[in-house]
């Protein structure tokens, strides 16, 4: 029967103790029968631990449950392992402390000796439960071991501590890899924190539901900024010759030698900051100047976000060429091969050529400047900034990655330029990648094709002011002697009266072209003009360590300086050399995300409220714009048909005049009540104080020197001059040929 219960506690599952005894003629005696029940549950728990953490450690996708069931096997069953076999060494030897007398080994005394196990083998057995949970991670398991060190019992305490290192000591190993190598860990790359993001550019991630507790958001920016930018370093081939690269590898190494476990946050987060800080200091530095991070934000400012006028201005122009050519294309065709709309679509080639042909534009403007820096900038801009299709897989069309994953509306302007979804991108060059990530270039693009499609409104209808006949036209009477007879003096009346009445006809559309242009005017101006600049210029001031870095507006500026202690601060913060000299890649990279946000909020890029009906607006401008053009040319046409006698017998222009002018008159409507709801918009706004108070934190101590991005735009101010008197509630309507009652003041 000892040898039975032995084998059974061995890990050998035994008929005697697996078999109920409750017969009557059972020859086990009930206490007997009670102390066999507690050693088949420890038996049965044993063999439980020995089944499991075998599967644990040869199947589980974690390397870090892999090495928490290893030595749950190796190390504490092992301990249970040679506590059995000192037993049996006991009895075997007739130890006074397990035989009785007559050679009588009592099976309390066997029992007892096994009691103290009883509790942490039920534990051991939780913790393996743990691991077997289908979502279970390295990180849930280290924080579930954590949370196991205060039981308040002491095997427990010391066997969860045993463990909370072993599995430490298995995720600091995957963390060394990536901290000291840049490399992620060859397996269990699942279960690793940081992950490969999907796309054409590797790029990476930090998964926040893979971390430990321990790790604090900061710190985990941190671990992500160094392991990418040691990746880059080695897959690019970038080397430095004057870095003691195995000195700092040494130093690392010390550094994270100096953590005891279980790890402590705050002692984490200062060796992870050392790190990174030696390694900005040394490698980083030379490799990232503070030149080169300037000149490419430089790049973004002029062209991305519309600091050069003249690159938008060409990159509109010849979008809308080819538009025109494509369609002009698709009419000489024959009746049959019309229904073809590949032929009208702009392909992957043209959008290209149509970026090449605005850089030979922008070169002819620049043949006479002899300012070398901006030849250098457009010459960077060339080679590095592309225009292509855009392949969303949103089901939004033109709802880019980087809209996603931010604040971003998912308004699509970027539908408008070329009736194409069309982006602007940038090839981030190295070493501009370690601060530079695709996301942040996504964000530009979104922030582009935004300024662009109002600008390209903006340009569209001042264009219609250029057709000076279909402004004004007052025919003078022909020379003699046809001027002064009977006949002369008719068609002159004859023509007058026809441009009094196609006068009267496009009174409603100036009218609503007007205001749409002033509305446009005056936005544009607001975020060009006070926010994009205001914006810049406070991060830049921020880059190169210039005073005066939070430009705000007049109201807070009075109010800052009441403020002596914050205004000495600032001084104080201004006045030190070599700021810039302390900015690292990754304080660059969070600063530059923090004002990407901050422009964004700014712009109302953020408030689908806003931008939904500004898309809607600039829809129907577009198709105000051509029903004006095509109205411009059936008049032509009627005019050919009724002086000069050249009749299209394919088409009825009279029909198609009248037709026009009937969706004329609903487009300016429709046009009139887009810049109604917009301002309504923009009181909401401003009552909700979305637009212009982005909950930017003001400088706070212990923060010296970080960026802070400046308040600057708003709404109200905006709203004051987007002042229509009563356009919008004087009770007109627009009439069947386009034309509004009112006065002249329109």
């Amino acid at each position: 029967m000892l040898h039975e219960i032995l084998l059974s506690l061995s890990g050998h599952p035994s008929p005697l103790l697996t078999t109920t005894h409750s017969a009557p003629s059972s020859i086990l005696s009930p206490p007997e029968k009670a102390l066999l029940a507690s050693v088949a549950h420890l038996s049965d728990i044993h063999c439980k631990l020995l089944a499991h953490t075998a599967s644990i450690s040869s199947t589980h996708p974690s390397s870090i449950c892999q090495a928490v069931a290893t030595a749950i096997r190796s190390v504490h069953l092992a301990a249970f392992q040679r506590k059995v076999l000192q037993v049996e060494e006991g009895i075997l030897k007739k130890d006074a402390g397990s035989v009785g007398a007559y050679n009588i080994v009592p099976l309390t005394g066997v029992v007892g000796e096994f009691a103290p196990w009883t509790r942490r083998m039920e534990w051991f057995l939780r913790v393996v439960d743990v691991m077997r949970g289908r979502e279970c991670t390295g990180a849930t398991v280290i924080d579930w071991l954590c949370r196991e060190l205060q039981t308040g019992y002491v095997d427990v305490e010391e066997a969860a501590g045993s463990l909370v290192r072993v599995a430490e000591t298995a995720w600091l190993k995957q963390v060394s890899g990536w901290v000291l190598y840049g490399r992620l860990p060859g397996f269990g790359r699942e279960d690793f924190f940081v992950q490969v993001v999907e796309g054409d550019i590797e790029e990476y991630e930090s998964k926040k539901e893979l971390l430990p507790a321990f790790v604090s958001t900061p710190t985990a920016a941190s671990l992500l900024f160094i392991g990418r930018s040691l990746n880059h370093i080695r897959v690019k081939g970038i080397s430095s010759a004057t870095s003691p690269e195995l000195d700092l590898l040494s130093s690392h190494l010390k550094e994270l030698s100096t953590l005891k476990f279980p790890i402590n946050s705050a002692n984490f987060s200062r060796v992870i900051a050392s790190i990174r800080l030696s390694l900005s200091q040394t490698t980083l530095q030379q490799l990232l100047p503070l030149s080169k991070v300037v000149e490419i934000l430089s790049l973004l400012r002029q062209f991305f976000l519309l600091g050069r006028g003249e690159f938008a201005i060409a990159l509109i122009s010849e979008a809308d060429e080819k538009i025109r050519s494509r369609w002009r294309r698709s009419d000489n065709l024959s009746y049959e091969k019309r229904d073809d709309w590949g032929n009208i679509v702009v392909k992957d080639g043209e959008v290209s050529a149509v970026l090449a042909r605005t850089w030979a534009e922008m070169g002819s403007l620049q043949g006479h400047d002899e300012d070398q820096d901006e030849d250098e900038l457009l010459e960077l801009a060339r080679d590095l900034v592309q225009l292509s299709i855009t392949k969303s897989t949103s089901a939004t069309p033109g709802k880019s990655p980087s809209a996603a994953n931010s604040a971003i509306a998912s308004t699509p302007f970027r539908n408008l330029l070329l009736s194409v979804p069309v982006a602007l991108s940038l090839q981030i060059p190295s070493p501009l990648d370690l601060f530079l990530a695709p996301s942040d270039v996504q964000s530009y693009s979104s922030i582009n094709a935004y300024l662009l499609s109002i600008r390209r409104a903006h340009l569209r209808l001042t264009d219609l002011w250029k057709i000076t006949s279909l402004r004004r036209e007052h025919p003078a009477p022909p020379g003699p002697p046809y001027g002064s007879s009977t006949t002369g003096r008719n068609k002159v009346l004859t023509l007058r009266q026809r441009g009094k009445e196609r006068a009267a006809t496009m009174r409603g559309v100036w009218a609503t072209s007007s205001a749409a242009v002033f509305f446009l005017g005056e936005t544009e101006a607001y975020l060009q003009g006070e926010v994009v600049e205001g914006t810049w210029t406070g991060f830049q001031n921020w880059l190169t360590g210039e005073p005066g870095s939070r430009p705000t507006s007049s109201k807070s500026q009075l109010e800052d300086d009441d403020d002596i202690w914050l205004q000495a601060a600032r001084e104080s913060t201004a006045s030190r050399t070599g700021i810039s000299q302390t900015h690292d890649p990754q304080s660059l990279a969070d600063a530059h995300k923090r004002y990407i946000a901050a422009l964004a909020s700014s712009l109302l890029l953020t408030t689908s409220s806003f931008t939904d009906p500004l898309y809607h607006l600039l829809g129907q401008i577009d198709h105000l714009v051509a029903l004006v053009h095509r109205i411009y040319s059936i008049w032509q046409s009627l005019d050919l048909e009724a002086d000069e006698g050249v009749v299209d017998a394919f088409s009825d222009f009279h029909k198609e005049e009248k037709d026009v002018r009937e969706q004329m008159g609903l487009i300016t409507g429709r046009v009139k009540a887009a810049i109604e709801q917009l301002i309504k918009s923009l009181r909401d706004i401003d009552q909700e104080k979305e637009g212009w108070d982005n909950g930017f934190a003001e400088l706070v101590l212990g923060e010296e020197g970080a960026y802070v991005p400046a308040k600057v735009g708003r709404v109200d101010r905006l709203l004051m001059k987007l002042d229509f008197g009563g356009w919008f509630d004087d009770g007109r309507t627009v009439g069947d040929d386009g034309s509004e009652g009112g006065s002249e003041d329109d």
